[in-house]
């Protein structure tokens, strides 16, 4: 076996996907590990692997993910380098196997022994029953009478036995351990009313419970523990942790997650046996022990996420060469791809989830806690449905914390997409402005300025500056309506492949009410005072704007801040990214903080309805006119969605042309079809005398599209623009009577030509109605 001589020094990097990644100890080691090398695809294993070591280079074998087993000095200062145990050290097995005998062991102490090291076989049952909190634990099983009638039982032990006959066991044995398994199965569903189905991984997750050779009320313990602990709530297919999932793929691999979007994979169509077997459906029963030790030994639910996660970014060279092959190859190839896995890969496995882990905002964990545990705090109805969710959430309360983090930890670069005027009223300190608006008003001047947001952000990086962070955090007005536009910024760093893009939870509203709440348990409160104006006034949470500061020079100060930040945000000239970096490199220590009061800005909205010197015909039926050709209501509550049909799978497909050029289309408006999420998609609406189409574009199939919507002329009851953005049209449908209207279906399209447009559109309807009425 080739050998190497342990350098004095060496920098701690890993290369994954185009990365250098620290590597990070598993199991409390107390020291990291070091070096380069490949991390390679899923699938056949490579005969070596590359290390870097100072200035020398040389190739080793290692296994798929390779193994290193040097000290890094990539610490703090002063930070004492601890050897790294290896399984040649003598002692610990005995330590173990003594503290195991005496009883009362609770598992920090055995993870101090273990550091990570491999389990012995012979004491891994101990180890698990401890890590579960089950050792000691009395016979649930014994009050039961033991009656296998539940109405799925046939199918359970048709399951069971299929299980027995695949581990070979002994044929003594066979029907005691057959009759344990079906017990537990069935107890667990009666106690926990559940019905059975083989859809299920309980089977997979059992299996390395078997090996264990447990009596059948240890059996039963461990299973419910991990049932309870470990299994999320929901775990199904169109389950809720699945679409979490996507969202920690989006986080922290953009391009693959638009790959498999574009794809129509969902995780859950390759994930499901993976979490809900804890990875026993796959892997080896060595390989799934080795997991399990790790992963009971964190005792952290989520970090199951990340172990997932780095399955899928070791094989994403392979995944994305895969654009040719059909949905269903990929997803089989998705699906398989834990079973390559070794017990070599194991200990870097776990080290690059912990990186992954390290780099993602708590508020994953913290928002989506409810997912793991008891029942009685299971998911509320009012939780927001994450598989409608654009990016990643974040919670005020943990933004304004990383930028009290000195040093390492996940640190947000917070930029604030509300309008101009509502930013100048009142923002966060640390926040860089950019106006969601220009994104439809000035194109060539959002494109300037998304390009100095991300040198601020690089610049802010280096320098030190508290408002820097790698982390891209989009902060809104907290309203639905006004934050559309927000979305649609949103949409646009995500569809370029931007790592680490999130939104800010509740927006602007919600950072008001979270100063406002802190502040009660006192005003010196540690982050209560990061709201700044551009005016400087200073006043309160709690109370009114009382007008200028005492404190003068606090205030210049910072007036001094956000007006540089104000400034270059509003220069239009090519200098506009200099004057940005200079705010930020003149903000790298901290600034003198002060508490607002901050009022929202009054938006008052006129709706011009059409006038009968408008229309050609006669009035409405003897109803007041319903559609309009002005200016949208700002806090509209008719969102609904029209997409009727979410699944392009089942849309019929169309030759745009062809369609075009039908005899009864009397016009054709190219245009972008505008969902809530702010995501846009080139399509066309297409005219008739009785309906609108709208054909969304097949990017991937040129001249095709899907029929995205069809709706009857007489079904429009309003029609709006925003004065701000007169090209974004939104059409409402839905039935109009004497006593009132109700608004069915919502669309939006961003038209080139939209007066032309709405007025075409607007003449149509009205020889449609007229048509009606004759």
């Amino acid at each position: 076996m080739f050998k190497q001589e342990e350098p004095k020094a060496c920098q701690v990097s890993k290369t994954l996907a185009n990365k250098q990644i620290p590597r990070i100890t598993t199991g409390g080691r107390g020291c990291h590990l070091g070096g380069y090398h490949e991390f390679r695809k899923l699938g056949p294993r490579l005969p070596k692997t590359f290390y870097d070591v100072g200035y020398e280079s040389v190739s080793a074998p290692g296994p798929l993910f390779g193994k290193v087993t040097w000290t890094s000095t990539a610490m703090a200062e002063g930070e004492e380098v601890l050897p790294l145990p290896t399984s040649g050290d003598e002692g610990w097995e005995k330590d173990l196997e003594e503290a195991l005998e005496a009883g009362g062991c609770d598992l920090e102490t055995l993870r101090n022994i273990i550091q990570g090291r491999p389990l012995p076989a012979d004491l891994r049952a101990k180890v698990w029953k401890i890590a579960l909190n089950v050792a000691g634990k009395g016979d649930s099983l014994a009050s039961w009478d033991g009656i296998l009638d539940l109405p799925e039982q046939n199918t359970i032990h048709k399951d069971c036995l299929e299980f027995i006959d695949q581990l070979s066991v002994p044929e003594e044995k066979a029907a005691q351990l057959l009759l344990d398994i079906e017990s537990v199965i069935t107890f667990y569903c009666k106690s926990r009313n559940i019905k059975y189905s083989s859809t299920l991984s309980w089977i997979h997750l059992l299996k390395p419970l078997v090996h264990l050779q447990l009596p059948r009320s240890d059996l039963y313990n461990c299973f419910y523990a991990i049932m309870n602990k470990y299994i999320p709530r929901d775990c199904s297919l169109k389950g809720r942790p699945f679409h979490l999932f996507r969202l920690l793929i989006q986080y922290h691999e953009p391009e693959l997650c638009s790959f498999l979007d574009t794809k129509k994979i969902t995780p859950d169509s390759y994930a499901l046996n993976w979490l809900g077997s804890l990875f026993a459906c796959y892997c080896s029963i060595e390989v799934t022990q080795a997991i399990w030790d790790g992963y009971l030994q964190q005792a952290d639910p989520f970090f199951i996420y990340f172990l997932m996660l780095i399955i899928l970014v070791n094989a994403k060279e392979v995944i994305l060469g895969q654009e040719s092959d059909s949905k269903e190859e990929v997803i089989q190839f998705l699906e398989n791809t834990p079973s390559s896995l070794n017990l070599e890969d194991i200990e870097d496995l776990f080290s690059l989830a912990q990186y992954y882990c390290s780099k993602t905002p708590a508020s994953f964990r913290k928002d989506n806690h409810h997912l793991f545990g008891s029942t009685l705090l299971g998911i509320k109805d009012d939780d927001a449905d994450l598989s409608q969710a654009l990016c990643l959430a974040i919670s005020v309360s943990e933004i304004l914390q990383a930028n009290q983090l000195q040093g390492e930890g996940v640190r947000f670069f917070v930029v604030d997409c509300r309008p101009a005027e509502q930013y100048n009223a009142g923002h966060l300190s640390t926040a860089f402005h950019l106006d969601s608006d220009l994104m439809l008003q000035n194109p060539s001047e959002f494109a300037q300025s998304v390009k100095s947001l991300l040198e601020a952000q690089k610049q802010s990086i280096e320098s030190g500056s508290i408002a820097g962070g790698e982390h891209l955090c989009f902060m809104g007005s907290g309203r639905e309506e006004e934050d559309m536009y927000m979305n649609m910024v949103l949409a646009h760093f995500l569809q370029k492949n931007k790592e680490y893009v999130s939104i800010a939870s509740g927006g602007f509203m919600a950072l008001q009410q979270h100063l406002a709440d802190i502040n009660v348990d006192g005003p010196e409160n540690g982050y209560g005072h990061w709201i700044a104006s551009t005016s400087g006034s200073r006043s309160s949470i709690n109370s009114s704007v009382d007008g200028e500061s005492s404190n003068g020079s606090n205030d210049r100060g910072m007036k001094s801040l956000v007006n540089k930040m104000t400034v270059a945000l509003k220069t239009k000239s090519v200098n506009v990214r200099e004057k940005v970096i200079s705010f930020i490199e003149n903000t790298s220590t901290p600034v003198d903080r002060m508490s607002f009061n901050l009022p929202w800005p009054d938006r008052t909205c006129t709706e011009r309805h059409v006038s009968s010197s408008d229309r050609v015909g006669k009035p409405y039926r003897g109803v007041k006119p319903v559609f309009s050709i002005g200016d949208e209501e700002e806090y509209d509550t008719d969102e609904i969605d029209s997409s009727s049909m979410s699944d392009d799978d089942r849309k019929e497909v169309v030759n745009i042309q062809t369609w075009i050029n039908k005899p009864d289309v009397k016009h054709h408006f190219p245009c972008k079809e505008v969902k809530e999420s702010g995501h846009m998609f080139p399509s066309h609406l297409l005219v008739t005398a009785t309906h609108m189409y709208c054909l969304r574009e097949i990017l991937s199939r040129k001249g095709l599209a899907y029929i995205q919507s069809r709706q009857a002329l007489n079904s429009v009851v309003k029609i709006t623009s925003k004065k701000k953005h007169p090209e974004l049209i939104t059409f409402k449908y839905g039935n109009s009577s004497a006593s009132g209207i109700e608004i069915l279906a919502i669309e939006r399209y961003l038209i080139p030509n939209a007066g032309d447009a709405t007025k075409a559109i607007k003449q149509q309807i009205m020889k449609v109605l007229d048509a009606l009425e004759s």
